[in-house]
C-alpha cells in the first residue's frame, strides 16, 4: 500500500496544455490590429480566473488599438481561435503518470479554479474524467487560488489526510493554495508561469515525465 494518501492535479497548464492556446488566440487579435501582447504582460493572471478576464483583454485592445473589434466579434474570433489551437492530447507524461499512480491504488482528483464547465467538459473530451474520483473548481468553493479552499474540497471528498497528499501545480497562485492546505507541492512550470515564483515548491521538474512512484512518496515521508 502506497504511503501516499492522495494525489491533486491541477487542471490547465497540468493536465491541458489550455495555457498557449488562451495566450495564443489574444495575441493573434492584437496582432491583427497592430498591437502588441506579450507573455510577461499575460502571465501575472495565470492560476486565478477572474471574473470579466476577456472582457479586460478586450478593453485593453481597445487601448491600444482604434480600430479593434467589437465585443461581439472579438470573443466569438477569440473562441474560434482558442478550439483551433487547443491540444486534444494530455501534457507530456501526465497519462502515464495516472496510470502509475491508478495501479498504486492513489486516489486521484482535480483541484481547478477555473469553471466546472470547462474543467469536466475538456476532461471529459481527452477521455480523462473518468479516472478523477472527484473534480472541484471555483464553482465548488467561496474563495479562489491562491486560497487553499479547492485542495481543502478536495481532499475532503476523498477523505484523505493532507500531510500524506501531494498536490501537483503550475503556477505560483496554485502552489500557494495547496502549500496553504498543508499538502507536498510538485511544481511544473509551463513556458507562461516560469516567471512565477515557485519557490515553496516541494520540487520541481520539467514535465511529469519525470516524476516516479517513489519520489512521490519520498515527499510525503519527510
Amino acid at each position: 500500500m502506497s504511503s501516499v494518501s492522495a494525489v491533486v492535479f491541477d487542471f490547465d497548464g497540468v493536465i491541458l496544455d489550455s495555457e498557449t492556446p488562451e495566450f495564443e488566440s489574444h495575441r493573434l487579435i492584437f496582432e491583427r490590429c497592430g498591437a502588441t501582447l506579450t507573455p510577461d504582460e499575460w502571465c501575472d493572471q495565470i492560476g486565478v480566473w477572474v471574473e470579466g478576464h476577456h472582457e479586460r483583454w478586450h478593453a485593453r485592445l481597445c487601448e491600444l488599438a482604434p480600430e479593434a473589434p467589437d465585443w461581439t466579434s472579438f470573443e466569438a474570433e477569440r473562441r474560434r481561435l482558442f478550439v483551433s489551437l487547443v491540444s486534444r492530447e494530455p501534457m507530456r507524461g501526465i497519462d502515464r503518470l495516472i496510470g502509475t499512480l491508478e495501479r498504486a491504488g492513489i486516489p486521484l482528483a482535480i483541484a481547478s479554479t477555473a469553471p466546472a464547465a470547462w474543467v469536466s467538459g475538456a476532461a471529459e473530451r481527452l477521455g480523462i474524467h473518468h479516472r478523477f474520483r472527484t473534480i472541484v473548481t471555483c464553482d465548488d468553493v467561496e474563495r479562489r487560488k491562491p486560497a487553499p479552499d479547492v485542495y481543502i474540497e478536495a481532499l475532503r471528498r476523498l477523505g484523505a489526510d493532507p500531510a500524506r497528499s501531494i498536490a501537483i501545480e503550475d503556477s505560483g497562485p496554485g502552489v500557494a493554495s495547496a502549500k496553504a492546505a498543508g499538502l507536498a507541492t510538485v511544481a511544473i512550470p509551463h513556458w507562461l508561469t516560469e516567471r512565477h515564483d515557485l519557490s515553496r515548491a516541494d520540487v520541481r521538474v520539467s514535465d511529469a515525465s519525470e516524476l516516479t512512484l517513489a519520489l512521490l512518496e519520498n515527499l510525503v515521508l519527510k
